[in-house]
């Protein structure tokens, strides 16, 4: 806005647009009033508990692995359109800047809103004025065709003169039986995963990093998710997928230090020296399964329990009183195996893969239908896991042969990425990759 005072006959520009808004119709200006009014009591609301929703952004891993398992998720992949490297850095720091204030439950930057002027762009879209931070976190990580050629785009070149850093074990997940993987759901050279308390908080995030991603970086896909499906601390209650069965009690928790050291988190001696930048991160796995939702709500109870290995009331093992207590995998009825040998309970369960875990870290998501009457709704799986080769893709092709549940479920999305580990203060993401 202009410093100079305007004459008293003159309107300032928000007199201009008030006059504009009675003239085009009194309601509009009663309702605009309205809202800003509701908008100034959340923002009072918010900042009473905003120490309560607060994760702190900055540490020895990223917030959104371990962090308490927040209830709703938008998730987005990004293609690199540029070839400077200068210009991806530049945004990585702008992007750092603004995930943390974000994530306190700030502007993307001061005043960003509305404090500009009236002929300026806004700095934030300003959707979540008002609704506090909402336990909001933001995860990053790097696909394997940002640093050239991978399995999805062999032809790419080093953009960026960081191919001798690629973590040994970012690849792209092979073809597994049973899916129908989409391209424009997958893969992708940067993710962004947020999570919060509030479905708002998490998609203006998202779309905050998009907006300033503009000629540098443009969403390949996203998924929005809501109702987690695992607990990621032992003081979380187990949720439901959307077979309506408790889903992650064998989960790994944020209290297993030894078990995440052991299956989460990369150590040094994993990668080469030009690759130590991903010691203390981890990898992440995303996949999007649509649940054929019509067929198994018409099969029985005890053909559910069957193919899950639970009770579905109690979460309860086949054959056990509690949802916690262990399976029994020779626990016999007529001469039959309780849970049965295809079972997904008996099949992913770590006696069954050589001890090996990964951290589950997945939502429920509901698109609309499929344009045949059918609801387009299912898990989007996230996993973390210290070696996607060594862990994931076992289990994974375990589950595809042989889990009866497969029957009801088409794998149609499927990416790896690798998340860096948490940043000291000053540092910005991507800094041990582009530093």
């Amino acid at each position: 806005m202009s410093e100079t005072t305007p004459p008293p006959d003159e309107p300032t520009g928000r007199q201009r647009f008030s006059r504009r808004a009675l003239l085009g119709g009194a309601g509009v200006g009663v309702v605009a009033a309205a809202a800003g009014g509701v908008a100034i009591g959340r923002a009072t609301a918010a900042e009473d508990t905003a120490g309560s929703q607060v994760v702190v952004f900055r540490g020895d891993h990223q917030a959104g692995i371990i962090t308490a398992a927040q209830d709703r998720l938008h998730f987005a992949s990004f293609d690199v359109i540029t070839r400077s490297r200068d210009e991806l850095v530049a945004l990585l720091k702008a992007w750092t800047t603004a995930a943390e204030r974000m994530t306190r439950g700030e502007e993307t930057a001061p005043d960003g809103a509305v404090g500009l002027g009236d002929y300026t762009p806004p700095a934030d879209t300003g959707e979540a004025l008002g609704l506090g931070a909402a336990n909001l976190t933001l995860t990053i990580g790097f696909g394997p065709g940002l640093f050239g050629p991978s399995s999805s785009d062999p032809d790419r070149p080093d953009r960026f003169g960081i191919a001798d850093r690629k973590p040994a074990a970012l690849v792209d997940l092979p073809a597994f039986a049973a899916e129908k993987i989409e391209s424009s759901r997958s893969f992708g050279d940067i993710c962004v995963q947020a999570c919060a308390d509030d479905p708002q908080v998490a998609v203006h995030a998202i779309r905050n990093l998009a907006r300033m991603g503009l000629g540098v970086v443009a969403v390949r896909w996203s998924q929005l998710g809501f109702g987690r499906t695992s607990a990621t601390t032992q003081s979380q209650e187990t949720p439901r997928n959307m077979f309506g069965f408790k889903d992650g009690t064998a989960n790994l928790r944020a209290e297993q230090t030894d078990l995440l050291n052991r299956w989460v988190w990369i150590d040094q001696q994993d990668n080469p020296p030009a690759a130590q930048w991903m010691t203390g991160g981890t990898y992440l796995v995303a996949r999007r399964i649509r649940m054929d939702i019509e067929p198994w709500d018409r099969a029985n109870l005890l053909e559910q329990e069957q193919i899950i290995g639970r009770f579905k009331g109690s979460g309860a093992p086949l054959g056990q009183q509690g949802e916690f207590d262990t399976p029994d995998f020779n626990v016999t009825s007529y001469g039959a195996p309780m849970i049965p040998r295809t079972a997904h309970v008996r099949l992913a369960h770590p006696d069954n893969l050589g001890g090996v875990q990964i951290l589950r870290r997945g939502y429920n998501f509901t698109d609309g239908s499929d344009g045949f009457g059918h609801l387009d709704a299912g898990l989007f799986f996230i996993a973390f896991n210290r070696d996607t080769g060594k862990q994931f893709v076992p289990m994974q092709q375990v589950l595809s042969r042989q889990d009866a549940m497969t029957e009801y479920l088409i794998p149609n999305g499927s990416s790896v990425f690798a998340i860096p580990p948490g940043l000291g203060p000053g540092e910005w993401w991507g800094q041990g990759l582009f530093g």
